[in-house]
């Protein structure tokens, strides 16, 4: 004689095969940090807006790790991101960037960071971390998309 709850494992069962799979977060390795104002030439330096009321444009660069075998995806870069004083530049945000899929190995990377104009320098950085996850968990971008004049400068210089 069954119990009367018999079908609920076999109903677990069907419902935990049927789930998607969830994404793990992986951690990679960062070095080799440079945090430097954008290149003139560029669209988002804005020189002739350069006013209290504007952003100033910095490019945060790196070499990111990723020590397993498989592709790291939606990765992300933290980072404190201090003025002259100490103070965070970015209130309220560690996350400065996404940097995409990261193959196995080192690849480098850079990022555009918008930094309120007058913002006491030199600027720095502390506990630069990269995390991306083993599955997408973003909408991801055609292979027809544009880079912006700095993300297509920053790639050709990668390359």
């Amino acid at each position: 004689m069954r119990p009367a709850s018999w079908w609920l494992v076999p109903l677990l069962l069907v419902v935990l095969l049927a789930l998607p799979t969830q994404a793990w977060a992986a951690e990679l390795g960062v070095s080799e940090v440079s945090l430097e104002p954008c290149p003139a030439e560029d669209v988002a330096a804005q020189p002739e807006l350069r006013r209290p009321s504007g952003a100033s444009c910095y490019a945060l660069r790196g070499v990111v790790e990723n020590p397993g075998r498989r592709p790291v995806v939606d990765a992300d870069v933290f980072a404190r991101i201090l003025d002259a004083s100490g103070e965070p530049v970015l209130q309220n945000r560690t996350r400065v960037g996404g940097i995409g899929d990261v193959p196995p190995g080192r690849s480098a990377f850079a990022l555009r960071l918008s930094v309120p104009a007058g913002t006491p320098g030199p600027l720095r950085f502390t506990n630069v971390k990269a995390r991306g996850f083993n599955a997408p968990v973003r909408t991801r971008a055609g292979e027809e998309d544009e880079l912006l004049p700095l993300e297509q400068s920053l790639a050709d210089g990668l390359s």
